[in-house]
């Protein structure tokens, strides 16, 4: 029995093509927003010299961990720019640091919305199924109609790549709170809004903070991956080392990658210790 085909891509096809159509002057207007929020951050970071960016964040290492995590950054940032990767470098932690902002911005309030409502946290559980699981390249392609080929698409798309743990993480987090804490804070007669803001989001902050650690490490692979749409930075120095087969060059901006990955890493996990030791 010859079954006819299913047009799905046809009406994701049409349905793109209308709200790009309709929505024009609005995401004109986010492009506009946000390439300028990109060019002012890359700005003010590129108008510091790399030496004294390297001793502010070795700093801020040493303040929120210790010793060794800030030699090992400053060691780790002197190589990036002693391969001649600053810039590049630069650019990818400006579009990690916007993407995991608006990321969070979003994330935050769903996630409390689903922690406090059992039918919102059954709908929006599948939805977050969904977007995990789908392929990081997928999300590049409605990113292009919508902003075109730039940096701003490659925000798009990190944003939506990198919402999901933050989500689930904050749900986690306040669900997670002991219920007689919660007594506790309706016995003296806290109203809803008191428990969320005294109790739980004090006490679920360290769950929260792993959230947001895996979304700047999502928010950081997927920006390498969006230098096929045309993004700058250290994803750019990667495909171009492709496009040219030069594997070494590949392989200094896959290093600087991972120094970069590591840094935010343990910086964000330091956070979430000394938030969890108070």
């Amino acid at each position: 029995m010859d079954i006819p085909r299913l047009p799905l891509g046809d009406w994701i096809e049409g349905g793109l093509d209308y709200l790009t159509t309709q929505f024009s002057a609005v995401t004109r207007g986010i492009s506009h927003v946000t390439q300028g929020g990109i060019n002012s951050l890359n700005d003010a970071l590129m108008w510091m010299p790399a030496w004294s960016l390297i001793a502010l964040i070795a700093l801020l290492c040493w303040r929120m961990s210790g010793v060794r995590l800030a030699v090992g950054s400053a060691l780790g940032l002197a190589l990036i720019w002693n391969l001649g990767l600053w810039d590049p470098m630069i650019e990818s932690l400006t579009l990690v640091v916007i993407a995991t902002l608006v990321a969070v911005v979003i994330a935050l309030p769903l996630g409390i919305l689903a922690a406090i409502s059992n039918r919102f946290y059954a709908i929006i559980m599948p939805v977050l199924d969904f977007m995990q699981t789908m392929p990081a390249f997928v999300y590049l392609i409605p990113a292009i109609p919508f902003f075109g080929i730039g940096s701003v698409s490659a925000i798009f798309a990190t944003v939506i790549f990198s919402m999901p743990p933050a989500i689930r993480f904050t749900t986690l987090g306040i669900r997670q709170v002991p219920k007689e804490l919660i007594e506790a804070a309706d016995a003296f007669g806290s109203t809803r809004s008191q428990k969320l803001v005294k109790v739980q989001l004090p006490l679920s902050l360290p769950t929260i903070m792993a959230g947001i650690n895996q979304t700047i490490m999502l928010a950081l692979s997927m920006v390498v991956i969006a230098a096929m749409i045309g993004a700058d930075g250290l994803g750019n120095e990667v495909w171009k080392a492709i496009q040219r087969l030069r594997p070494g060059d590949g392989f200094e901006a896959g290093i600087a990658v991972v120094i970069l990955a590591m840094v935010l890493d343990r910086l964000t996990q330091s956070f979430r210790k000394t938030k969890k030791a108070q």
